[in-house]
């Protein structure tokens, strides 16, 4: 299940991943197109309500930690990758790009992102999205 990239990518439960965390793939593929639309606001709602339901899921938290990182609210992104780095189960994601990568790894990689400022707007349009890595 492939789901549109900002920056890193918003990912998804690779289909060798529990039923649990397959369940909830939903609401990163619907943040991610409310996103690619500029409606973060109702991304983020989303990934919060999602977040509240599994709190434990690492591919619900790294795509709400982008969305706190796209909407400037860098300390709660921060808060929400390190929670995703903390998650004991380590799970299979499917990246925009087509690519297959473990929870940690895709974790720090976003932690590395916002250090470097890569998830600060740019004036894009709506709907453009980046890769910069």
């Amino acid at each position: 299940m492939i789901v549109t990239a900002l920056a890193l990518a918003l990912v998804t439960p690779a289909p060798s991943a529990p039923a649990h965390a397959a369940a909830m793939a939903e609401a990163p593929e619907l943040a991610a197109n409310t996103l690619a639309a500029g409606r973060s606001s109702e991304a983020l709602a989303t990934l919060e309500r999602a977040s509240l339901s599994d709190p434990h899921d690492p591919a619900v938290l790294i795509n709400l930690g982008i969305a706190y990182a796209h909407a400037g609210e860098e300390a709660k992104a921060r808060a929400a990758f390190a929670r995703a780095l903390a998650c004991q189960e380590v799970v299979e994601l499917d990246t925009a790009d087509g690519t297959t990568t473990d929870s940690r790894k895709l974790a720090r990689k976003a932690m590395r992102m916002l250090e470097r400022g890569e998830f600060r707007s740019t004036g894009l349009r709506a709907g453009q999205l980046t890769y910069r890595d």
